[in-house]
């Protein structure tokens, strides 16, 4: 399990310095000044404010400043915020993210199981029916579409009900948090609703379900202790990058909710051409994402013995 650990952990790293490479590579190839939004452009200025972020120097030498301080935690200077440092923008927005992210994972998660498991036990029948004919809506419309009518639906409730249920856009209390989330989470309770349904029909007809139908055991135990908990094991592979794509991935979400998360100054500063926050929450999303399929990694493992017996074999 040791030598499984490390092997991951060695990958991990190689991956971190792939997506921070091709991200530096990328944005330097993207057509545009970074300081075009600059008020002062007179030439002395300019000099300065390309010495200051050091766009004066060679691209081999930006890249090994660049690396260099990235291995020390320091992702640089905004170009478009005066005098705030990336690593302040992702410690301050980046946790309204990780609240949100989490709260749509509970709800996708929550709702893929019990959706997944209902389609297994009713397969080829209404509920079945019903609930695939959700899942591949849920899957073919863009997130954006379900914001907006998200938003739509609450214009309407507040407007029936005659005052605000629920808060169009912002954010601060729970009652902000409730359709952003939802809307949020929909693709991957759609996405664990199908591998859900997979793995219990899979298990369904394993040999150790047939024994336990012949030997009279109840049929709830069966669900519950054999059916339930072997076909849960496939959904827990993916809950890490699960995680990782739902909080890092409600960019369209909190543009539409007007929400503060580190999202929607991503999408700022990609429109901006703002180069260190760009690099620095890419590689900050990568290391994430990296991190997350490690733990449910190593999760995995000790869930399921057999993935440890199989460390060991190899």
């Amino acid at each position: 399990m040791k030598q499984f650990i490390l092997k991951r952990l060695l990958s991990g790293f190689i991956t971190i310095w792939f997506i921070a490479t091709a991200t530096f590579v990328g944005m330097h190839m993207v057509p545009g000044d970074p300081l075009a939004n600059a008020k002062a452009m007179k030439p002395e200025i300019r000099k300065n404010l390309e010495a200051r972020y050091g766009l004066d120097k060679p691209i081999l030498q930006q890249y090994g400043i660049f690396m260099g301080n990235m291995l020390q935690g320091d992702f640089g200077i905004s170009f478009t915020q005066k005098n705030r440092k990336v690593n302040d923008i992702i410690r301050e927005h980046f946790p309204i993210s990780a609240v949100l992210g989490v709260l749509a994972l509970v709800i996708a998660a929550v709702g893929g199981i019990v959706w997944g498991a209902i389609t297994a036990v009713y397969r080829n029948r209404w509920p079945d029916s019903v609930i695939m004919f959700l899942v591949v809506v849920s899957v073919s419309v863009p997130s954006f579409v379900f914001a907006m009518l998200g938003q739509l639906g609450i214009l309407n409730l507040n407007n029936w009900l005659g005052f605000s249920l629920l808060p169009v856009a912002g954010w601060g209390s729970p009652s902000h948090m409730i359709v952003p989330a939802l809307v949020l989470g929909l693709g991957t309770m759609a996405y664990l609703t199908r591998l859900m349904r997979s793995s219990m029909l899979e298990v369904t007809s394993a040999d150790y379900i047939r024994t336990a139908r012949a030997k009279g055991v109840p049929p709830l135990r069966i669900f519950f202790k054999h059916q339930l908990r072997n076909a849960i094991l496939p959904v827990i592979t993916v809950l890490g990058p699960a995680i990782a794509a739902i909080t890092t991935g409600g960019f369209v979400v909190e543009l539409v909710f007007a929400i503060p998360g580190l999202g929607r100054y991503f999408v700022q500063a990609v429109q901006q051409l703002d180069y260190t926050v760009i690099m620095g929450t890419t590689v900050f999303y990568g290391a994430f994402l990296v991190l997350m399929v490690l733990v449910v990694d190593i999760l995995y493992g000790f869930i399921d013995p057999r993935i440890r017996v199989g460390k060991r074999g190899g």
